[in-house]
């Protein structure tokens, strides 16, 4: 693999489906996206493991969604980890990148010696979608289930979309020669989508999380648990390493299934936030609420915990007692 066609796929997700198996997929990598998500802050290393495969889950989830949308996935819980949230910005052309950006909320004296995801309690994993303006939001919400990140999506998809669904990701800090030390993540989606099983149709059950081997019986099962069979033997290394393709992936793992691959999406680390986004989030308040909020310095200031932008705004210039530019 030439370093031409290695930097042709950073940063990218490739669609593809499974003919023989009806089922479709994508292939992630990314890695100037979490050089720009995680560059923008000082994260632990249990921290910043997390941020980097919550990216990369909503890199392959967010491939799905239409021009111009918003996907968000949110994890909240109890422990030292409160928070992750992620946005992917869909393109508004079809020439365009996509954008994703993402932060991390936690308790640094509560993070402990222990793998990353034990850094996150009890709690829920939620995927949102926004459509525009005009068309009511989308939200679906499952408890924080299993040993990872990309278990919860995974019980979030048979639970809440009733979609068979599998991810195996790759992820870490990469030390090739000649280079600076920096974050690479990789990844592979597979979804299948079969009709529900009469344990989802009639609504009955244990009360646990569903599994996507809820999801499928007969043909559909001996498909998924053919294909899933082939996914394990996939190597870190063809995930994020620099020698294969994921075309040739593909063809690798699933060459009997018939593979068939449609145009890649380029994706870029981006934030939204601007000054502008300031002054209208701060366009509720009054003036005596401004003045609360006006450090000793006579400024209102604000951080994007996103990307750690900082702004810093006269406070007789915001608010809905703002003075217009002449000062009337």
């Amino acid at each position: 693999m030439t370093i031409g066609s290695k930097l042709a796929w950073d940063d990218t997700v490739l669609p593809f489906q499974l003919d023989a198996s009806d089922m479709r997929g994508r292939v992630a990598r990314l890695d100037g996206v979490l050089g720009g998500i995680l560059g923008q802050h000082a994260y632990p290393p249990q921290v910043e493991a997390l941020v980097a495969e919550m990216a990369l889950l909503t890199a392959l989830i967010g491939q799905t969604v239409k021009l111009r949308w918003k996907l968000s996935l949110q994890v909240q819980s109890k422990g030292a980890v409160r928070m992750i949230a992620t946005d992917y910005y869909a393109p508004t052309t079809e020439s365009e990148p996509a954008r994703i950006r993402a932060y991390a909320s936690y308790d640094a004296d509560r993070l402990t010696d222990e793998a990353p995801f034990a850094q996150v309690g009890e709690g829920y994993f939620a995927i949102m979608i926004d459509q525009g303006k005009g068309m009511a939001p989308y939200q679906g919400i499952t408890p924080l289930a299993g040993e990872s990140l990309s278990a919860c999506a995974e019980a979030y998809f048979a639970q809440s979309e009733q979609l068979p669904t599998r991810f195996s990701l790759s992820f870490g800090k990469s030390s090739e020669p000649g280079n600076p030390e920096h974050w690479r993540a990789g990844g592979i989606m597979l979804q299948h989508m079969p009709k529900a099983s009469p344990f989802v149709a009639t609504e009955q059950g244990s009360g646990e999380v569903l599994s996507a081997t809820d999801l499928v019986d007969g043909a559909e099962g001996e498909n998924w648990n053919r294909v899933n069979i082939l996914l394990d033997t996939v190597e870190d290394l063809e995930l994020i390493g620099p020698v294969v393709p994921p075309t040739d992936l593909l063809v690798r793992l699933f060459h009997e299934e018939q593979p068939r691959v449609f145009d890649a999406q380029a994706v870029r680390f981006g934030c939204t936030c601007s000054e502008d986004r300031v002054r209208q989030s701060l366009s509720i308040y009054s003036a005596q609420d401004i003045e609360k909020m006006t450090t000793e310095e006579g400024l209102v200031t604000a951080d994007c915990q996103f990307c750690s932008a900082h702004y810093e705004l006269d406070p007789a210039t915001v608010g809905f007692d703002a003075k217009d530019a002449d000062g009337t």
